[in-house]
This record gives C-alpha cells, structure tokens and sequence, in this order.
C-alpha cells in the first residue's frame, strides 16, 4: 500500500505539514509514504524578495517566513527530526513564492521532472506538466502538477503559469495513460465566473485524471465529480490557523492505494486540533 498526505497554502509553515505526518504515524501507527503540497509554500529564502502579501501577514506572524527561517541554512534539532522522519514533501509552485529562486533551481536541474529547494533536501518542486511517479514495492502512483494560478489578461509575471509550462501539460493530451492524480495551486474555471485557471480547465477535459487536488481560493473543503464525469476533484482546505488558532477542518487529506483501488478520506479535527498557532512548534 502507499499512503499519502496532501496538504495546500502552508504560507511559510513548512515544518507544519512534517509534525502532523509524525504525529499522525505516531498516533494511529499507519506509515506516510510522501507528503503533497498543492502550492502557496512560501518559498522565500531571500526576505528581500517577498512579495507584498506576505511581507504585510509577516508583521503579525512570523510563521510566514518559516522557510527563510528553517529550510536555508540547517538547524541541527529541524535535520534530525527530518532525517529520522523521512519523507519527501512534493509540491506544486503557488503565487506566493520566489518564482527567480525556482526558476534558477528549475535550470540547474533540467533533465529531472522534481527538483529539491531546501538545505535538508525533504522539500521538492515537481515540474508543471512533467510526469510524476511515486513507487513502493510493486504499487506505483503517478500524478501530474501544474502550479501557478491563471490569469486572463495576457499578463506576464510569474505567479501565473507560463506558457512553457502550458506547452508541456499539452503534450499529455495524447497520452493514453490514465493519470491517477493532478496537483493545481488553482482551480479550474467551472465554478465563479472570471476566477481559475483555463490551461487546468482544458487539462481537465483533456487527460482522464482520477482525482484534482488543489487549494488557493480560500473557499470551503468540497469534494465533486468534476464535469467530466471522470475526475474526482477535491479542494483541499488551507493549512491556515483560525483566527481562535486551530487548524480548520479538511486541512489534512489521506490517499491510500492498493492495488488499482484509490481511497481519500480528510483526518479528524479531533487529531488536527492537537496542533495549535501558538504550540505546533514545540510537538
């Protein structure tokens, strides 16, 4: 069996993601094989390059800036616990991130579909639009990422998906494999007018994906069968304290498969609300 852990928005709380799967295996003794995260990571090591968002949520809390604080330069306590933990956490790029950074990791590691951004080498960027695939055993899942959001305006700046990203998901289009997962930071266009992605929108009428995984609009956790009447599509809700400062409900998914059999099911507030804004570091 693989069983994984999907995640969207950490925001900066990069090690958050890493504590609930040790706590999770902890408590109900079930191993994580790899963490998901469906983008808005906060990938920021150079503060000078944050973007407006976050500089102004930074003010009031300083989580924002986890990644700059404990993935760049090693902390002894963090690389034990990931060393002993060990397990990749895979993402898709959101639109808060350092898109110059990425992309300069993105070139140094171009002929592999994942590329590593952190000093510990736990969290990974997958490619948009490159095959992805996750083997234990004789299980085999494989899933496709496209980050970024999407805009319909033409514009060019790089917190929306480029068009070299937009070439290479096309090239799926013909492929004859049943892709088990999509990772998006956003949605596709069939819900609010004038809001998501259409490139995730064509993919989505175009590869028979089983389950869409994303994040990024702030609205509810949902889970709907995708008007392609094949696809799955669950939005994963924010991994963002409440304003009483406790994880929302649906924060935490668990995919499971065995054999050709895919089962998602969201993890209890009942565990998630161990993990509060103010303690979660000390777990």
């Amino acid at each position: 069996m693989i069983r994984i852990a999907i995640f969207s928005d950490v925001h900066g709380k990069v090690l958050l993601p890493f504590k609930l799967v040790a706590e999770y295996q902890k408590q109900f003794d079930k191993k994580i094989d790899l963490i998901i995260q469906c983008g808005d990571l906060g990938a920021y090591p150079n503060l000078e390059n944050l973007d407006k968002a976050t500089i102004r949520h930074a003010k009031h809390d300083r989580d924002e800036l986890g990644f700059h604080d404990d993935f760049t330069n090693s902390k002894h306590e963090i690389s034990s616990f990931l060393q002993e933990l060990d397990i990749q956490m895979l993402c898709v790029r959101g639109n808060h991130e350092d898109h110059d950074f990425l992309d300069d990791l993105e070139e140094k590691y171009a002929k592999d579909s994942a590329f590593p951004i952190d000093c510990y080498e736990y969290v990974w960027i997958c490619k948009s639009g490159e095959t992805q695939y996750f083997q234990k055993g004789e299980e085999k899942l494989s899933f496709v990422g496209l980050g970024r959001i999407g805009d319909r305006k033409g514009r060019q700046n790089k917190r929306f998906i480029q068009q070299y990203e937009y070439q290479k998901i096309k090239k799926l289009y013909k492929s004859k494999e049943l892709f088990e997962l999509f990772i998006t930071h956003d949605s596709d266009t069939s819900g609010d007018v004038g809001y998501g992605s259409e490139e995730i929108r064509e993919a989505l009428d175009s590869i028979p994906f089983r389950y869409h995984f994303f994040g990024h609009t702030g609205k509810p956790y949902s889970r709907i069968l995708d008007k392609n009447r094949i696809t799955e599509s669950i939005k994963v809700k924010e991994l963002e304290f409440t304003t009483s400062g406790i994880l929302p409900e649906n924060c935490m998914m668990i995919l499971e498969k065995e054999n050709d059999s895919l089962k998602v099911h969201a993890v209890s507030t009942s565990f998630t609300n161990q993990f509060t804004k103010y303690d979660w570091k000390l777990k």
